[in-house]
C-alpha cells in the first residue's frame, strides 16, 4: 500500500534580514521559489532551524470575510440564539499581523476577547458557487484570531470597528495546502498555557460548503480570499502580557503575546 503524501505547509519568513518563501518540515523550514496560487516552482537545497526564523503572515489576503456564531456552545456563552443562516461580516486586512507578532491592546476599548478559528483560503474565484463544487475553490487553510473589542462590538451594532483594530486579525503561521480536512479536526486555543477552546470542525453549525456557497450568492469570491469560519465555545479575555496561541493540528499553532 503507498505511503500517504503528507500535505504541504506553505510559509513566509525572514532569515538573516531577507523575507523567503518556505515549507515547513519538522523543526525546519525549507526556502523555495514561488507561492500557492501561481504554484512552487523549484525546491532549493536551503533550510533554517525554526527557531532562526521570523514568521510572516503566509500571504495578503484579499478581503477577509468572517463568519459569526458558527458553533452551538458559542452562540449559547453569548446568550444568542442560533442564526437561520450565515451570519457574515468583514474584517479590516489591514488588521492582518503574524504569529510571534504582539497583539496590540487599546486601553480605551474596554475587553478585548480572543476568537481562535479555522481559515479557508480561496483558489480558485467564482459567482454562485454550490456546495457540490465548492471544495474545488479551496486552496488549503490557515488559522486566525479574530480579535474582537466585545462592548464595542454590542455598542456599534456594525461589528467592523470591534473587528478592524490594527493587529486584530492574527494570521498563520502556515497554509496547509488541502482541499478538505477530517471532520475530527480540531481548533485549540491556550491561554497562557491553559486551554480555553477545543471544538472539532465538525460541530460547525454551517460547515465550510455551505459557507462558501452562501458568500458566492452575493458577493463575487476571488483568489486569495479568506473565510474565517467561526469560533468554538470558551471565548475570554486577553490583557497586556498574556500568550494567546491557536493549534490546529495538521496546520500549527498561531502565537501571540499581547501589548500595550
Amino acid at each position: 500500500m503507498a505511503k500517504k503524501e503528507t500535505p504541504m505547509r506553505y510559509c513566509r519568513f525572514m532569515a538573516d534580514g531577507r523575507a523567503y518563501s518556505g515549507i515547513l518540515r519538522g523543526n525546519s523550514v525549507d526556502i523555495v521559489e514561488g507561492e500557492p496560487f501561481s504554484g512552487i516552482t523549484s525546491m532549493i537545497r536551503l533550510s533554517f532551524p525554526i527557531d532562526r526564523v521570523k514568521f510572516l503572515p503566509p500571504f495578503a489576503p484579499k478581503k477577509l470575510w468572517c463568519v459569526g456564531r458558527n458553533y452551538v456552545g458559542h452562540v449559547k456563552e453569548l446568550n444568542h440564539d442560533v442564526p437561520e443562516e450565515p451570519l457574515i461580516f468583514l474584517k479590516a486586512t489591514s488588521a492582518v499581523t503574524g504569529t510571534n507578532d504582539f497583539i496590540r491592546i487599546p486601553s480605551w476599548a474596554g475587553a478585548i476577547h480572543y476568537e481562535g478559528e479555522l481559515a479557508v483560503i480561496i483558489g480558485k474565484g467564482g459567482r454562485n458557487i454550490s456546495e457540490e463544487d465548492a471544495y474545488d475553490h479551496v486552496l488549503g487553510y490557515t488559522i486566525m484570531n479574530d480579535v474582537t473589542a466585545r462592548a464595542m462590538q454590542g455598542k456599534d451594532g456594525q461589528w467592523t470597528r470591534s473587528k478592524s483594530f490594527d493587529t486584530f486579525a492574527p494570521l498563520g503561521p502556515a497554509i496547509l495546502i488541502a482541499k478538505r480536512l477530517p471532520k475530527e479536526t480540531r481548533v485549540v486555543t491556550r491561554l497562557n498555557g491553559r486551554v480555553v477552546q477545543d471544538g472539532a470542525i465538525e460541530q460547525m453549525i454551517f460547515p465550510i460548503p455551505r459557507l462558501i456557497s452562501h458568500i458566492s450568492r452575493f458577493a463575487t469570491l476571488e483568489e486569495g480570499d479568506v473565510i474565517s469560519t467561526g469560533t468554538p465555545q470558551g471565548v475570554g479575555e486577553i490583557r497586556v502580557g498574556d500568550l494567546i496561541e491557536v493549534e490546529i493540528e495538521p496546520i500549527g499553532t498561531l502565537k501571540n503575546i499581547c501589548a500595550e
